[in-house]
């Protein structure tokens, strides 16, 4: 079984939310139970860091979907950075580059919330 974590913090405006391992149907139960305590919190402003995420299934993407409009239609974003070229590619096949922002650097996004 391959290991996944989530990991939160707070970074001014916005809640960091880092990923490690692997992110699929047995791991995305986990993911999503953090975005529901996000939202039931009232964090709505979420940089996902996927430098240490190896993989993602489709399951692992329909966590951000199952998420991003409520978190918009409170006035949020989900922004998502450092994403590794294999992790990259599945989230471009699937058209999510039109549907988030991604950014090169866990810092680039969290300035679009604390700016």
């Amino acid at each position: 079984m391959n290991d996944f974590k989530v990991l939160t913090r707070e970074s001014g405006k916005a809640v960091v939310v880092n990923l490690q391992g692997f992110l699929d149907a047995h791991t995305a139960p986990d993911l999503e139970r953090v975005f529901s305590d996000l939202v039931k919190g009232g964090k709505f402003n979420i940089v996902v860091n996927f430098k240490d995420l190896n993989y993602i299934s489709s399951a692992g993407l329909g966590v951000f979907m199952a998420f991003i409009d409520e978190v918009r239609s409170n006035n949020g974003d989900i922004k998502l950075a450092e994403l590794q070229p294999k992790v990259y590619n599945v989230f471009d096949l699937l058209g999510f580059p039109i549907l988030y922002e991604i950014y090169s650097t866990q810092d680039e996004a969290l300035q679009k919330f604390n700016s």
